[in-house]
């Protein structure tokens, strides 16, 4: 049982913390039951476990795992109550390509609970996949993780720049309505934060844009809102 916080895995749990230990070293950490499990189904191999030495979870299919003295383990969580159980992934053995004949392309959605909720919606609502820019929250950060409540194990993650055509760019508004738009067999929705307006060579590359309606005098709806109302326009047609 590890007692000591200075122990190597301890320390790389706590380094994962920040964004760019996790882009640096290729990992990211899964916290909790429900999202190691997860990951687990979706056939992920961790490559660290950890588990709460009083309250040990999933050690069956976990036959690697260490345990943990209980006082340290809870400082490693980021949740209100502690998990009894954390794992390290590789971030390349996330799924990618773009196999689905849909998919969302966010940028600069800064938020990683907003880009979480999204991967989640393009899991329900798919299949689909989901391209991220420069700017946009890490969708293995916990928050992101949380939010995508598993879905991050079997939504294809990819850049940007590698999201097909056509694109059709969601604006809040002077677009044409999202009902009227003509959808091939394949799309990307363009998906940008509610406070900034897309800039004018990324609009320039899409092939339309529009707007969804909204009843009487709201502003805009958010973006993972958004997100989910194309996919569900997408998925209605087909």
């Amino acid at each position: 049982m590890i007692t000591s916080a200075s122990n190597p895995r301890l320390k790389l749990v706590r380094r994962l913390e920040a964004r760019a230990q996790r882009e640096r070293l290729g990992l990211f950490v899964a916290e909790g039951e429900d999202l190691v499990t997860a990951a687990l189904d979706a056939g992920l191999e961790p490559a660290e476990a950890l588990v709460d030495g009083e309250r040990p979870a999933l050690l069956e299919r976990l036959p690697g795992a260490e345990e943990v003295e209980s006082e340290l383990m809870a400082s490693l969580s980021t949740l209100p109550h502690p998990a009894r159980v954390v794992a390290v992934f590789r971030r390349a053995d996330l799924p990618a390509g773009t196999d689905a004949p849909v998919g969302l392309a966010l940028w600069r959605v800064h938020d990683p609970g907003n880009v979480g909720t999204l991967i989640r919606s393009a899991d329900a609502l798919g299949p689909a996949w989901v391209a991220l820019s420069a700017g946009c929250g890490d969708p293995t950060g916990p928050k992101a993780l949380r939010a995508a409540m598993g879905s991050t194990f079997r939504v294809p993650l990819l850049r940007f720049d590698e999201a097909p055509g056509p694109r059709i760019a969601l604006v809040a508004h002077g677009g044409m309505p999202i009902g009227d738009v003509e959808l091939g067999e394949r799309v990307t929705w363009l998906l940008g934060p509610e406070r900034e307006e897309f800039p004018d060579d990324v609009l320039a590359a899409c092939d339309a844009q529009v707007t969804i309606p909204l009843a009487g005098g709201a502003e805009s709806l958010n973006v993972s809102a958004a997100g989910a109302i194309a996919l569900y326009e997408t998925a209605r047609r087909r």
